[in-house]
């Protein structure tokens, strides 16, 4: 009798949700839990969440390391790599095309009421983290003193500093998690040492050849490599470097491709790949199919190596009680900066009175919260409605 090939049903999962996953890494969390923990039971609620913490804590794309690991955990480095590229390859080969149009969502007013169906879901996101890590004084005030700081200080450097008062606060209620038998740590430095040993490789052979292709490949690495927050960070990052101060990129594309990659499911970091296609528009159509692919290598690669390095130590990590207590005050930190990201996409709105908005978004998250309609259905209504008034 033929069987399916282990892994297939798994595989056929990730690319329904990278292109189905609306809303960036907090919405992405969502969904990951209800169809990876709820409806699959591919790993615990406590499993996502515990890697969760642990990619939080890492530069580049969280969404993407968090769907990598869980690949491994089920398959080891070999499905780790497949569901990389199951994930990533919808919204990349999407991004890519509309490089090549650039026609593409020039009538904005089309897409104007999906931010805020957006923002509804990054909202329902934070609510079911709040419910599940603010079960203590302690957490409570980490959360307060997450938003409060973010809120004061926004700057994409600050996020890194508060994940680590976070845990280090939460790390001293360490006496609260049982003891375990230590055992020898066993350090696999392969990956770490390709990570930065790479971004040394990329930065000398750029400075030495002067080769264009190999230095953008660089720029998207260090961003990649150094960027801590998802890709609401990464996108003022890239504008500042290059249409602000290298002014490779008009200001008018970069919009368009930052508009389209905040509007397609899948990660926000795919826009990379549509700023390779026009950093290299004067190599012919083969060196911009290659800015495609260097795009996609230089933002996705760090925190690949990272994640394979950090993941296959985690195991050893936790036997320390003091590093599981930590990862309470770091998820209390990550529903706090939930909560900022939603603070500046509606504070916009508030600015502008723009109530329609406003209202879309609470209609959004009540929705979610009290009905099953799937994401991509309120995407798809926003999208219908955005067509018929523009």
């Amino acid at each position: 009798m033929w069987r399916k090939p282990k892994h297939v049903e798994f595989l056929w999962d990730v690319l329904v949700l990278a292109m189905t996953s609306f809303g960036g890494v907090q919405v992405h969390i969502a969904l990951f839990l209800k169809k990876l923990v709820k409806e699959k039971g591919y790993l615990t609620e406590d499993e996502l969440f515990e890697i969760q913490a642990l990619c939080s804590f890492l530069p580049g794309p969280t969404s993407t390391q968090m769907i990598t690991a869980i690949g491994y955990k089920r398959g080891g480095a070999n499905m780790a790599y497949i569901t990389l590229i199951a994930w990533i390859t919808p919204a990349v080969f999407v991004m890519t095309l509309a490089a090549f149009g650039m026609t593409y969502l020039r009538n904005r007013e089309i897409i104007q009421f999906v931010t805020p169906v957006g923002i509804g879901l990054i909202l329902q996101a934070g609510w079911i983290m709040a419910k599940k890590f603010l079960r203590a004084p302690m957490y409570m005030l980490i959360f307060l003193f997450t938003v409060g700081i973010g809120l004061y200080i926004q700057s994409p450097f600050i996020f890194p500093l508060l994940l680590l008062i976070g845990g280090l606060v939460s790390s001293l209620n360490f006496k609260d998690f049982p003891r375990q038998n230590k055992h020898k740590m066993i350090i696999p430095w392969a990956n770490f040492h390709l990570f930065w040993g790479f971004a040394a490789f990329l930065a000398v052979l750029g400075h030495f050849t002067d080769y264009y292709p190999i230095r953008i490949f660089e720029n998207f690495y260090r961003n990649g490599s150094l960027v801590f927050g998802g890709g609401q960070v990464l996108v003022p990052v890239l504008f500042t470097e290059f249409v602000e101060f290298k002014h490779l990129i008009r200001e008018d594309d970069f919009l368009t491709g930052m508009t389209l990659s905040q509007t397609l499911p899948g990660p926000v970091f795919a826009l990379t790949s549509y700023l390779g296609v026009l950093l290299m528009k004067d190599y012919g159509t083969l060196g911009e199919l290659a800015g495609s692919v260097i795009g996609a290598l230089g933002i996705f690669l760090p925190g690949t190596f990272l994640i394979f390095f950090v993941y296959r130590i985690w195991g050893q990590l936790k036997q320390y009680r003091f590093i599981r207590a930590s990862l309470p005050g770091i998820q209390s930190v990550s529903v706090g900066l939930t909560i900022v990201a939603v603070y500046t996409f509606i504070h916009p709105m508030i600015l502008q009175a723009n109530f329609i908005g406003f209202g879309i978004v609470i209609v959004t998250f009540l929705v979610a919260q009290m009905t099953k309609l799937p994401p991509i259905a309120l995407f798809v209504i926003a999208l219908l409605a955005g067509i018929i008034v523009s």
